[in-house]
């Protein structure tokens, strides 16, 4: 699975995020450690949205 990610420099090294999953970021020293960090919180972040609606009724949509 692939997702688009932002990534910017700055004074403390690189903020990386996901435009289409809200509130998930990240950052490293450098760019390589900020991609690898925002594939973690990638995980994270939908592994805990697997587990808010676990008890849910939901339906797979395919997009083209």
């Amino acid at each position: 699975m692939q997702y688009k990610v932002n990534i910017e420099k700055n004074e403390e090294g690189y903020s990386v995020w996901v435009p289409g999953l809200p509130g998930c970021w990240s950052q490293g020293s450098d760019e390589k450690e900020a991609m690898e960090n925002i594939k973690d919180a990638i995980k994270d972040y939908l592994l805990t949205a697997d587990e808010l609606s676990a008890d849910k009724e939901t339906r797979l949509v395919e997009v083209d």
